[in-house]
């Protein structure tokens, strides 16, 4: 006698409760079917089932598949992860007894079923084992923004979708950093979120759906919701900026001074992706403004690198005007950067009641030294090669002063195609005091697409080889050089001293 043909596995997403916005194939699905599963808590009612309930037929098989627990404490062993592991592994032998009878079983699942849907439990178990298909349905994402009418991204925008599980300071450096969002999984949750939003700036913006396209769905301005009041079946959105009078932040002028690190946008922390997005007007070197993607609305003014304090003026005066303006700095902006600048402007008369805030970005020594091993690991000066602002006597001090006090030196600014001469006066002025095999690290573009970073010796140094990209480790008496299982080699400063 032949082997019965096995049954084939069906995960039908349903929609956000609506029951007419199920597909098509959702329906034909169940039509089909032998065995409808659904999920529900110990309570017995199933959201999914009230979804499909006019297409359930008298003959079908139902398997509801009861949670053992859901938010409140458990003795199992394990715990809840264990104890929702054993449901899992149950749950899904009994489908695959179905199946193995022959029988067609669809799993109905609210939404869609592999976006926070408990179907994805049963599919990651039986789909090696049985023919599975899944078809998607509408996810409460997509509701939520339906039933608020306004875009949730346009044109290039980023939408970013969280659980509101997460802990509150993840969200909010999440809610920070992106253009658009949508938090999931609410109730219990909702003070967390509300306070993500409110550290990250966005609750005047935030909008708030309760059972999208249901009975008794609620919609409206997430800070007039009463935490209480507040389901599992809600979600907190970010709607597009562009175009949302509601999505713009209020309030007076200002300047922001944001560092945006050594390179691109990888660089860029979720505080600092906040503040370029709330600006009206970005002001800066043109270099690092073309680091920053361009937004619709958003006015840049772009200059040359040497007109610092003209550049922190006239800042000033748009955000005196009420602009909200980002002044854009590479590195970290208090670095030999623009922080100084505008700082110094501010504290003029005219500017005194003029905000200004300073955020920090990742400066070159950093980044070189992670690309390098951990050659700061211990204590470092920073000193400047450039001229330009003080004058070489000085410079030529300093150097001298750290080397004798067995300093790492991060020289920033060594060479420009104006100043060739003054990487060779720093080797010959450290090589009094230091040994010629001190382990040097020469990088240049770091984090960019022409990066190079190498470890040579205080001897072999080549200021020929060195320009304005370039930033030089000069390690101390302590600073070790290995050499890794693949070739590669790394320095690093002990922290303990001799």
């Amino acid at each position: 006698m032949s082997d019965i043909a096995k049954g084939r596995l069906y995960g039908v997403g349903l929609g956000p409760g609506d029951p007419s916005l199920m597909t098509l194939r959702a329906v034909e699905v169940i039509a089909e079917a032998d065995v409808v599963a659904y999920h529900s808590a110990r309570h017995g009612r199933s959201i999914a089932r009230s979804i499909a309930a006019k297409h359930l037929r008298a003959d079908h098989v139902e398997e509801p598949l009861v949670y053992p627990v859901t938010t409140e404490t458990t003795d199992h062993p394990g715990g809840y992860q264990g104890a929702m592991e054993e449901f899992y592994e149950a749950a899904a032998a009994r489908l695959a007894a179905h199946l193995d009878a022959g029988r067609t079983v669809a799993v109905l699942a609210e939404g869609d079923p592999l976006f926070y849907g408990s179907y994805m439990h049963m599919h990651k178990r039986l789909a090696d084992r049985y023919e599975a298909e899944v078809i998607p349905g509408v996810t409460s994402v997509s509701a939520a923004a339906a039933r608020l009418g306004t875009p949730l991204v346009e044109g290039e925008e980023v939408l970013t979708i969280l659980p509101g599980t997460l802990p509150e300071e993840e969200l909010t450096a999440r809610l920070a950093a992106t253009d658009s969002a949508v938090v999931m999984k609410l109730g219990r949750t909702f003070p967390a979120v509300r306070g993500a939003m409110e550290a990250s700036g966005r609750l005047a913006e935030a909008r708030y759906v309760e059972r999208a396209t249901m009975a008794g769905e609620r919609t409206g301005l997430l800070a007039d919701i009463e935490a209480d009041s507040v389901p599992y079946f809600a979600v907190a959105v970010l709607p597009s900026r562009i175009g949302n009078p509601g999505s713009v932040p209020s309030g007076p002028g200002e300047v922001v001074v944001v560092g945006t690190g050594p390179a691109g946008p990888l660089w860029l922390t979720p505080q600092t992706r906040r503040a370029l997005a709330d600006a009206e007007v970005l002001v800066g070197y043109t270099t690092y403004l073309d680091r920053v993607p361009v937004k619709p609305g958003q006015i840049r003014h772009g200059s040359d690198n040497k007109v610092e304090s003209e550049r922190a003026e006239f800042a000033l005066d748009l955000a005196r005007r009420g602009k909200r303006v980002a002044v854009v700095s590479g590195g970290d902006p208090g670095v030999f950067a623009m922080a100084t600048a505008v700082l110094e402007v501010a504290g003029q008369a005219e500017y005194k009641d003029v905000p200004v805030r300073v955020l920090p970005g990742v400066t070159a020594a950093n980044a070189a030294a992670a690309a390098a091993g951990a050659p700061l690991g211990h204590d470092y000066a920073t000193i400047s090669l450039s001229d330009r602002l003080k004058p070489w006597e000085v410079i030529a001090e300093r150097l001298r002063a750290a080397a004798a006090a067995d300093l790492v030196l991060a020289l920033y600014n060594p060479g420009s195609r104006s100043r060739t001469w003054q990487v060779a006066q720093a080797r010959e002025l450290l090589l009094e005091l230091r040994s010629p095999e001190t382990p040097v690290v020469v990088a240049r573009d770091v984090g960019g697409p022409e990066q190079s970073v190498r470890i040579v010796t205080l001897a072999e140094l080549e200021p020929s080889e060195v320009d304005m990209r370039t930033i030089l480790l000069i390690g101390s008496s302590q600073t070790q050089v290995t050499e890794r299982a693949d070739g590669s080699r790394i320095t690093w400063t002990p922290r303990r001293y001799p």
